[in-house]
């Protein structure tokens, strides 16, 4: 099968990708194989190219929001069949027998496997997956170009909101506004919770705005118009975590979701911290997936998104790197 694999890290620039000719996998015992039709592009990713994060394997095939169909299952596989439409995200497999595993946290599991990163992922013409950790679609009323940016941004960013704990009549900030924000604020707002956005790009404050926010501005210009009751942080900036406490009530939640970010200074705990919590969001879990992916076929979720030929991915990881693409998400074509 068709394959961009990547062997040593560096510069997207220089495009370290290279497309060859790798075996095609079959599916073993419990797993599946999928003919991957689409596969979204992260900016994970591009931290694996250039060395941001280690390189868990090499070579390796990267990308972890895939939607296809099932062509081959293995012995004792029971909860798909040929032809039905599969996705699988970040999360490629865990042990099933840790305390974090058996207490409902796999998430935190030591062992946990990462699809294009310590497992080959997306961006080839196949990949295989236990069907346990494969992700059911035939119920997702949405096409593969729409689904795919739901494997990543719009899992995580579920998982970050739940972490939030807001409801009904709530008062949520988001800080920053990207894809992942995006789906929290649809959500959010479906559940009748009011969303503040921070961010210093006129594109995004006006998508926030088109999105439904309450309030969209750059907060280094025009403060947060009321105090919050929970926030999330999706850069990777430790300056803003103090700024984002400052906005909350006592009792307040805010959550970090970058995984990685600069150093964090709280100067003044007794005014922005005592009284507050901070969550980070660490890996994801099924069950949030499964979650997400019912909320969004049932607000029909369309994302803005581009589509790209498979021999183009090179040039697109370029772009996504730059800011340079028209619409917020980019999803690569593989196959019909």
């Amino acid at each position: 099968m068709k394959a961009w694999i990547l062997e040593k890290q560096a510069k997207i620039g220089k495009k370290p990708l290279k497309l060859t000719e790798v075996p095609t996998p079959h599916a073993e015992k419990g797993e599946i194989r999928i003919k991957n039709l689409v596969c979204g592009v992260c900016r994970t990713d591009i931290h694996i190219i250039e060395g941001d994060l280690p390189l868990k394997k090499s070579p390796v095939i990267l990308g972890h929001e895939i939607v296809g169909v099932v062509d081959e299952v293995g012995k004792g596989v029971k909860r798909f069949k040929v032809g039905d439409k599969v996705g699988v995200c970040w999360l490629y497999s865990t042990c099933g027998k840790c305390k974090y595993c058996l207490s409902g946290r796999e998430n935190f599991c030591p062992d946990i496997k990462c699809t294009g990163w310590d497992k080959d992922g997306g961006y080839a013409e196949y990949i295989t997956i236990r069907e346990d950790f494969a992700l059911a679609l035939n119920n997702v009323h949405l096409e593969p170009y729409d689904i795919a940016p739901l494997m990543c941004p719009g899992i995580a960013g579920y998982a970050a909101f739940k972490l939030t704990e807001a409801k009904k009549g709530d008062k949520l900030g988001l800080y920053g506004f990207g894809p992942t924000a995006f789906f929290v604020l649809k959500v959010a707002k479906s559940l009748g919770i009011e969303v503040y956005v921070s961010t210093r790009s006129e594109k995004n404050i006006k998508a926030a705005n088109d999105a439904g926010a309450v309030f969209a501005a750059d907060t280094s210009k025009h403060k947060m118009p009321c105090k919050l009751d929970s926030a999330i942080i999706f850069p990777p900036a430790g300056g803003l975590v103090e700024q984002g406490l400052s906005t909350l009530q006592r009792g307040g939640i805010l959550v970090l979701a970058p995984v990685s970010a600069t150093p964090i200074v709280i100067d003044d705990y007794s005014r922005n911290l005592w009284g507050r919590s901070i969550k980070t969001l660490y890996n994801l879990k099924r069950s949030d997936a499964q979650e997400f992916l019912e909320i969004a076929n049932k607000l029909q979720i369309r994302p803005e998104r581009c589509i790209f030929w498979f021999e183009d991915l090179p040039d697109v990881l370029i772009s996504a790197r730059k800011g340079e693409l028209k619409e917020a998400n980019a999803v690569i074509k593989i196959s019909d």
